[in-house]
């Protein structure tokens, strides 16, 4: 791994906290944000991440001097820090950019106060600075960094707690990470394809390419009156009949748009160097314009299945929205809704509420029942031997059952049958465990909501499974500053 010097000396002093700004809250923000900035340092983790990226970038470049290598190394460090500030406060890149800029605390964080940077990162480069890290790699720092806090040496000396951390007990729970999409009603689709088409021809008739049609904007205006139509006829006796009408004029609006996007694409792949747009600009927009083509004709289909077959279409073939392919339908049975849409994920987390193992799923989630192996084996395999293992009755089964006992591991999953869950309770040990297996549900809510966010904005597959990752680090970041400044206030409160 390539450890190239980034010079602290040259970066300036944290300034001093001003009256106005006394808060308890903002001084408790303060001093978590500084444990953060001294366990990044201390413990080893910032150079691990930022080497391994080097390392992967460094192999796809060649003959690089020195100096790049090192400007490179400097931008990786403002890239960690950036990307652990902005899910620590959950806000978009443009709000994360307008905070950098104005606030000295995130400056001094992110080191981008350093007299060789002369100005904040703007929105682009913060959306860069997200996807200069592996998902894959970042997951794995994470894990062999929480492996280190079992070691009391590297507890006190690096982190400032007064104990190591225990990995002995692990409790685990699913749930769904929401896609942002609006609800999946089907006929809005055919609204979807027409808004995005009729989006790139203008701009490909504003690069200067044009074909004999009316102006876009009519069409787009026809097909929102046709929505609108659509909307209000459900309170009509004769809903059916007119929802029917309005879908067959919405489908031959949406085939008379998908032929003039066809004709624009070829224009644009043929005469594209007469535009001011590069290869790659106009290769951008041929892409958005594919992407609606070819999944336009299903979804004209799902649309006439549903509404004038009067047919059911399979949740496996259901076209949920155009720009989100991986999500699937979820059902949850949850208060809040019978179903989700968007991805499943799998959190586990040790006594402390640290998150130890996390899955975020591209497809169909399986059951809770057949995650618990692979889970319990990966866990092991970073943390060493497990104690306990303390699941909901979603995850219990008799083959879990059986290799929880292989593996001498005692049992808190939470039977399905009534008469065997009273039987348990009887247990202290089983009753401990399953009393605080309910604040993995506090925990899920604290991960969701204070750090993914609602709904979770990346856009595809390997930029969300990015995303959980930077907020699985973030989140235990946070978690181990905390306990650490817990443990540093103890002595302090038990002499006065």
């Amino acid at each position: 791994m390539n450890n190239l010097p980034f010079q602290l000396s040259f970066r300036p002093e944290l300034p001093a906290i001003p009256n106005i700004y006394l808060a308890s809250d903002y001084l408790y923000f303060r001093s978590v944000l500084i444990k953060i900035d001294d366990m990044l340092h201390t413990s080893g983790l910032e150079d691990c991440l930022v080497g391994e990226a080097l390392n992967t970038w460094l192999s796809k470049s060649k003959d690089l001097a020195e100096g790049q290598q090192i400007f490179r190394s400097k931008i990786l460090h403002y890239a960690l820090r950036c990307n652990i500030a902005r899910h620590l406060v959950e806000e978009t890149f443009r709000d994360f950019s307008i905070r950098l800029a104005d606030s000295e605390l995130f400056q001094w964080f992110t080191r981008i106060n350093g007299f060789d940077h002369k100005k904040a990162a703007s929105k682009s480069a913060l959306d860069r600075y997200d996807k200069f890290f592996d998902a894959e790699m970042v997951d794995e720092q994470i894990k062999v960094y929480l492996a280190q806090l079992s070691d009391p040496v590297k507890a006190c000396e690096n982190i400032g707690l007064n104990n190591p951390i225990s990995f002995s007990s692990v409790f685990m729970d699913t749930s769904c990470i929401k896609a942002n999409i609006h609800f999946p009603t089907d006929w809005v689709l055919l609204r979807d394809a027409a808004r995005s088409l009729i989006l790139a021809i203008k701009a490909i008739r504003k690069a200067g390419l044009k074909n004999r049609m009316i102006d876009p904007a009519i069409f787009m205006r026809n097909m929102n009156k046709l929505c609108i139509e659509m909307t209000h006829t459900r309170r009509r006796a004769d809903s059916k009949q007119k929802r029917k009408l309005i879908l067959r004029r919405m489908k031959k609006l949406s085939c008379c748009i998908q032929k003039h996007a066809i004709r624009y694409k070829e224009m644009l792949q043929e005469r594209w160097q007469e535009t001011d747009w590069t290869y790659n600009q106009a290769q951008q927009v041929i892409g958005r314009i594919d992407n609606i083509l070819q999944q336009l004709p299903a979804a004209i289909k799902q649309s006439h299945e549903r509404i004038i077959g009067e047919r059911q279409v399979s949740s496996k073939d259901k076209i949920l929205s155009l720009y989100e392919p991986d999500a699937h339908v979820i059902v949850r049975g949850k208060a809040g809704g019978e179903v989700e849409f968007g991805n499943g994920l799998l959190l586990c987390e040790q006594e402390d509420g640290i998150i130890t193992h996390w899955q975020l799923f591209k497809d169909q989630p399986p059951s809770d029942s057949r995650l618990l192996k692979n889970a319990i084996i990966d866990i092991e395999r970073h943390y060493g031997k497990i104690d306990s293992a303390c699941t909901d009755r979603g995850f219990y089964s008799k083959k879990n059952e059986g290799f929880l006992k292989s593996r001498n591991i005692y049992d808190s999953m939470c039977p399905k049958s009534p008469k065997m869950l009273k039987e348990r309770l009887q247990e202290n040990k089983f009753q401990s465990l399953q009393s605080r297996r309910s604040q993995t549900e506090a925990r899920i809510g604290i991960f969701k909501n204070s750090f993914i966010g609602r709904p979770l904005r990346s856009k595809g597959f390997n930029h969300k499974q990015l995303n959980v990752s930077w907020c699985v680090l973030t989140h235990n970041l946070w978690v181990i500053a905390r306990m650490a400044l817990a443990d540093e206030m103890s002595p302090l409160l038990k002499a006065a």
